[in-house]
C-alpha cells in the first residue's frame, strides 16, 4: 500500500499506475469503477462491505472521506494499494479537507477505469438531491440507503423526488428475499389475487416498498399493516377461490402456510451490507421495478420515464447554513 500525504490528484493516478505495474494488474479485466462516498466513522463497516462486493466483481474502488469543509487550507491525503483490506482489485482511499472537498470530482474523474461503468454509492446520508453532489452526476448507477437517514420514510419520498433512471436503494436490495418467495407462491396459483397485506412497521422503507412492488404488479392497493416489529414480520395473500397463503418471517426462517399442504420452513437469513452491494452490482442498468414500487409508494407517475441525465447543481453546504 501507498501513502500519500498532503499530496495533489497528479501524485495519486501516478501512485496507482506504480501499484499496477508492481502488483501486475491491468484494467482491461475491471467490470465497473464503485466511488464510496463515506464518513471516517463507517470505514470498518465500508471496507467490509466493499471487500465482500469485490470479490465477486472486479472493480476498482474509489472512497471518498469529506473532512471539515470550513477548514482554510485545502488538503488531500490517499491511500492506494492493490489485494489489500478491500478486496482482490485496485482501490484508491481519499480524504479531502477544506474546499477540495466540495470538488470531489477533480480528484476522483481521472482515476476511473476507462471505458467502465461507474456506481456511486452513499453509504452515509444521502444528498437531498443527487445533482447536488457531482460524484453522482457522472455515474450511471447510484445506489443510496434511506435506512442511515434521520426520518427514513420521509427520505423515501425524497428519493422518488429526486429519482432519475439508474437509482436504487438497498432497503430495496433488503426484499429480494420476499419477492422471490412471493413470486414463487403466485407462479402455483390458478387464479388471480383478490387482496394481499403486508405486515410489519407501517414506517419502515422496506416494508413500504414491498407493498408498493406488490402494488405495481397486481394493480391494486396494498397496505402495511401495524405489527409488532421493526421490518416486515409477514405477507398474507388471499386468492379470489378463496385460497390463502401466509408468509411470515420466523427468526431468520420463512414460515410457509398454505391450504391443503403441509406448512414450509426455508433459511431466510439476514443478509450483510456486502453480499445486498454485491447484488446490486450484478446489473448496472435501471432498476425498473424499484422505479416503479417507488411510485407506487408515493403515488408518483412516470418515474421510468425521466431521464437518466443529470447536470450538477452547484451546492455550497457552508452558504446553505449561513441563509439558514
Amino acid at each position: 500500500m501507498t501513502t500519500l500525504w498532503d499530496t495533489t490528484g497528479t501524485a495519486v493516478v501516478q501512485a496507482l499506475a506504480a501499484e499496477r505495474r508492481s502488483g501486475g494488474a491491468v484494467t482491461s479485466g475491471l467490470a465497473l469503477t464503485l466511488v464510496v462516498v463515506l464518513e471516517e466513522k463507517d470505514t470498518a463497516s465500508v471496507e467490509a462491505a466493499v471487500a465482500t462486493a469485490a470479490a465477486k466483481h472486479p472493480m476498482r474502488v474509489i472512497m471518498v472521506l469529506r473532512h471539515h469543509i470550513d477548514a482554510p487550507v485545502p488538503r488531500l491525503d490517499a491511500e492506494v494499494s492493490i489485494g489489500g483490506r478491500h478486496g482482490p482489485g485496485e482501490a484508491v482511499v481519499l480524504r479531502m479537507f477544506g474546499r477540495l472537498a466540495l470538488h470531489a470530482e477533480s480528484v476522483t474523474l481521472p482515476l476511473l477505469a476507462p471505458d467502465a461503468p461507474v456506481v456511486a454509492w452513499w453509504y452515509s446520508e444521502t444528498p437531498t438531491v443527487i445533482a447536488h453532489d457531482p460524484l453522482g452526476v457522472f455515474a450511471d448507477r447510484r445506489i443510496t440507503n434511506v435506512i442511515r437517514d434521520a426520518d427514513p420514510a420521509e427520505a423515501l419520498r425524497q428519493r422518488a423526488i429526486d429519482y432519475a433512471p439508474g437509482d436504487t436503494d438497498l432497503t430495496w436490495t433488503v426484499i429480494t428475499p420476499w419477492r422471490a418467495a412471493l413470486a414463487a407462491a403466485f407462479d402455483t396459483a390458478s387464479v388471480p389475487a383478490k387482496s394481499v397485506v403486508v405486515s410489519g412497521n407501517p414506517a419502515d422503507p422496506s416494508a413500504q416498498l414491498l407493498a408498493g412492488w406488490l402494488t405495481s404488479r397486481l394493480g391494486f392497493p396494498v397496505p402495511v399493516e401495524k405489527a409488532q416489529g421493526k421490518y416486515i414480520v409477514g405477507v398474507s395473500v388471499e386468492f379470489e377461490d378463496g385460497r390463502t397463503v401466509q408468509m411470515t418471517n420466523e427468526g431468520y426462517k420463512l414460515l410457509m402456510r398454505r391450504p391443503g399442504q403441509l406448512d414450509t420452513l426455508q433459511p431466510f437469513p439476514q443478509r450483510t451490507t456486502g453480499d445486498m452491494l454485491a447484488e446490486e452490482l450484478r446489473r448496472l442498468d435501471a432498476d425498473q421495478p424499484y422505479g416503479e414500487a417507488l411510485g407506487a409508494v408515493t403515488g408518483m407517475t412516470g418515474l421510468n420515464d425521466r431521464s437518466p441525465v443529470r447536470t450538477h447543481i452547484w451546492h455550497d453546504p457552508a452558504l446553505a447554513r449561513q441563509e439558514a
